[in-house]
């Protein structure tokens, strides 16, 4: 069994020193992989990684996730490559189809159905590979960068059963909620990852399985905090949400607990949190080191 990953998904860059800062603090923490999603309000994503990767020393770069329908496929190839040269083979190529309508409205992109859009992902995938037979410059060509595809629909998860070295499964789905998602349970992520490996066969031992934790809370009173988050997601009753692969609740040792149970269910070896948890989940990464 490959060991755990850990990867932090940054929320704002600040000025170059700031930026510096946090990226080095993120590899002192121990995180594998610094992460720059794709979405209005966070950072430009190429610009920022490699960045990342000048003011570190081991950590991966990585977006998470391109949202490819706002990009030109031999445009992004471009970007990829010159980025790859630029990180010394330190990045994480993160695709997906787009899921927020409000951002195609708010940039004037169409907002196409889902086939259309997954469409121009696998596009977008073919292009990266031309890019890297026919390198930007001149020179040799260059093996591609991991591929990380992100997302849980079933033509998706067929996309990255084909194409993905990495496949981030999310933990939320679109609800008629207020907020427009609902946490999965845990046999809705049972049923989605049994799905991707029959699409993926005799690939499937080969990818590597991410999730994106939605929070992260330590504290000595696990059940009185786990009542406490419950009440947020109505969907799920108590014992559901206690085994739904999103909410990381108790103490270093409880969530480090928590963490492998979730690898032994669902095959979650690779788990990223959001920028705001990172300090709180360090001590975990330390727990679970050489686990």
């Amino acid at each position: 069994m490959r060991g755990f990953r850990f990867g932090v998904a940054m929320h704002s860059v600040g000025g170059r020193d700031e930026w510096d800062r946090k990226c080095r603090r993120a590899e002192e923490l121990g995180y594998d992989v610094i992460l720059v999603p794709d979405h209005l309000g966070f950072p430009a994503p190429f610009s920022a990684l490699v960045t990342a990767a000048r003011a570190t020393e081991r950590a991966r770069v990585g977006s998470f996730v391109l949202n490819t329908s706002f990009w030109n496929p031999v445009l992004l190839g471009r970007e990829v490559v010159t980025a790859d040269l630029l990180t010394d083979g330190r990045l994480e190529v993160g695709l997906g189809a787009g899921h927020r309508k409000e951002e195609f409205e708010a940039t004037g992109f169409p907002w196409r159905p889902l086939t259309e859009r997954i469409g121009h992902l696998e596009r977008t995938i073919e292009a990266l590979a031309a890019a890297y037979e026919e390198p930007v410059g001149g020179g040799a060509p260059r093996p591609r960068p991991p591929l990380f595809l992100g997302g849980n629909s079933d033509r998706f998860l067929r996309l990255a059963a084909r194409y993905a070295d990495t496949v981030g499964f999310s933990a939320l789905a679109k609800s008629r909620r207020p907020e427009g998602f609902r946490i999965l349970s845990a046999a809705e992520m049972d049923e989605r990852v049994a799905f991707f490996r029959a699409e993926a066969g005799e690939r499937a031992a080969e990818v590597e399985l991410n999730i994106l934790v939605r929070d992260v809370v330590v504290t000595g009173d696990r059940e009185a905090e786990t009542r406490r988050w419950h009440r947020q997601t109505p969907d799920l009753s108590l014992e559901e949400f206690r085994a739904a692969p999103a909410v990381l609740v108790g103490t270093v040792d409880e969530i480090a607990a928590q963490v492998h149970a979730w690898r032994e269910r669902f095959g979650f070896g690779y788990l990223t949190v959001h920028e705001p948890w990172s300090e709180t989940f360090a001590p975990v990464i330390r727990a679970l080191a050489g686990a």
